[in-house]
């Protein structure tokens, strides 16, 4: 049954809970470098993706209580952020299958923490077709980018940049900005998509930004691009999470799963299929990404039951207080 109210109500943090909100803030920093994560998804997996869609859509109206709850996700994404581009574009380059396999063992075993979100709903022919639909959409984002041959481009998109780069930065950073609060979407396939990915990584450097300061005006449109995908979505979200929760996840369940899909199917690692068929398979790559898929979905599992063990302790806590001052009540 779908509720009618949805009040959210910010954790107050401790030296643990800050912790994890800024481990949060971390993957989704993240996400927006390594093609095929969610950030979102991880906010699900870390039980606190309802909070951050309301701190993040109520921050003018809540100033002081949203930014406190938000403060340490942001720490954590700017860390992720600069950590994706100095290590894990590395890494990519070297090792690319088992840096998406590791990546796609941890979402994988961390997916039933999100199908949990289900619990107890009634799947009718409406929701299903959501969660199909939900699968297909970031397995047919992979397809068109692969498609389109995005990754490969020669040329920085931005060694020239015209007028219209910039006011059509806005409306991309809206989308990205999307993606941030919609799980299942990932940044970097957005803009491996439409050809960005590479000319954005490639653009953040001393060299580049003396030979071509308008990259700034590039990174300001993207900007605040985002910040308005960010926060009015997060506000559509939130409304519709109050009057059709299950209805909602249904179509977010398919959305995390066919993110899982398109992590082994975007321009990054076909082009890794490419130079396989053409020069042999890496055996090292190969071997090495198996076996952190399994790693990766054998800790994220752990972690979910874990979660899991602990909700159901918190619950009979929760169940015996109530039924404790039902008791005084009655005497």
């Amino acid at each position: 049954m779908e509720r009618e109210n949805y009040e959210i109500a910010l954790i107050e943090y401790n030296k643990k809970t800050w912790c994890k909100s800024a481990v949060l803030g971390f993957f989704i920093g993240l996400a927006v470098i390594v093609p095929g994560i969610s950030g979102s998804t991880i906010a699900i997996i870390f039980k606190l993706y309802d909070q951050f869609l309301y701190a993040v859509g109520n921050l003018f109206r809540q100033f002081k209580k949203c930014f406190l709850f938000l403060l340490p996700i942001a720490v954590g994404m700017v860390l992720g952020i600069l950590l994706g581009f100095i290590a894990v574009e590395q890494l990519l380059a070297l090792l690319p299958f088992a840096v998406i396999g590791l990546f796609a063992g941890l979402m994988s075993g961390a997916f039933p923490a999100v199908k949990d979100e289900l619990k107890g709903a009634q799947m009718s022919f409406h929701r299903i077709a959501l969660l199909i639909v939900g699968v297909c959409i970031p397995v047919a984002i992979g397809g068109f980018s692969v498609g389109m041959g995005s990754g490969s481009a020669a040329q920085n998109v931005f060694a020239s940049i015209e007028w219209w780069h910039i006011l059509l930065c806005l409306p991309v950073g809206y989308v990205v900005g999307i993606t941030q609060i919609v799980p299942g979407l990932s940044a970097s396939a957005i803009l491996l998509a439409i050809g960005w990915f590479a000319s954005l990584v490639d653009s953040v450097s001393l060299t580049f930004w003396q030979q071509n300061p308008m990259i700034f005006a590039v990174y300001a449109a993207l900007g605040v691009g985002f910040l308005l995908g960010l926060f009015t979505f997060s506000k559509l979200l939130t409304y519709i999470f109050g009057k059709a929760r299950h209805t909602a996840y249904s179509l977010i369940v398919g959305l995390s799963l066919g993110s899982i899909v398109s992590m082994f199917f975007n321009p990054d690692v076909f082009a890794v299929y490419t130079e396989w068929a053409e020069s042999g398979v890496n055996v090292a790559d190969l071997v090495t990404g198996i076996v952190l898929f399994l790693l990766g979905a054998i800790a994220s599992y752990l972690l979910v039951r874990y979660q899991r063990k602990k909700d159901a302790e918190q619950a009979r806590a929760a169940e015996a207080h109530t039924a404790a001052e039902n008791g005084e009540k009655k005497s």
